[in-house]
């Protein structure tokens, strides 16, 4: 109703509806069907999961596509700077690891922000071991060359409720 005063709609081939949320899980086993379905949102698959106390978490995680399409396009740009010095691709590839953790580091999706991280290093590395025939650039020299211009992975957002809690706290009496 609120879409149509605004003559908005629904595409019906990318809207469906799916039991998630606290109870999916327990809802589709007495149903007898497996774990509640995933779903992808503003470049995140979204997860049912569970804490470490047994506890329902929404769990996101980098849409895997979007992800090797990132890496696919840094591969391309690489092969353009492969005979750029070490320094200023370094820098080039800190912003880009950077903007991308700016967006994607959000609790519970640390493995992806990881898998990025090593998949960036070692497209470098091997943009690197192209430049020459006698090259010899080990693994050791690439960790030396990722902590020095790529940022360390770490959850730059905070949990949604702690983000709930800075705007409206509940210690007040009226609240």
């Amino acid at each position: 109703m609120r879409m149509e005063r605004f003559a908005l709609s629904l595409h019906p081939e990318k809207t469906r509806l799916i039991e998630f949320g606290r109870f999916a899980a327990l809802n589709r086993v007495k149903k007898g069907l497996g774990k509640p379905e995933t779903f992808n949102f503003l470049g995140f698959t979204h997860i049912c999961g569970r804490s470490a106390r047994g506890r329902f978490v929404l769990m996101r995680k980098s849409r895997r596509d979007r992800l090797r399409a990132k890496l696919r396009a840094i591969k391309e740009e690489l092969w353009r700077r492969l005979h750029l010095p070490i320094p200023q691709v370094g820098k080039w590839l800190g912003q880009v690891v950077r903007g991308y953790f700016n967006y994607h580091a959000v609790p519970t999706n640390t493995d992806s922000l990881a898998a990025f991280r090593y998949h960036v290093t070692a497209l470098w590395r091997r943009a690197l071991r192209r430049r020459s025939q006698k090259d010899r650039t080990t693994w050791e020299r690439m960790g030396r060359l990722a902590a020095d211009y790529l940022p360390p992975v770490r959850i730059l957002h905070p949990w949604p409720d702690a983000r709930f809690d800075v705007k409206y706290s509940r210690q007040e009496p009226s609240a």
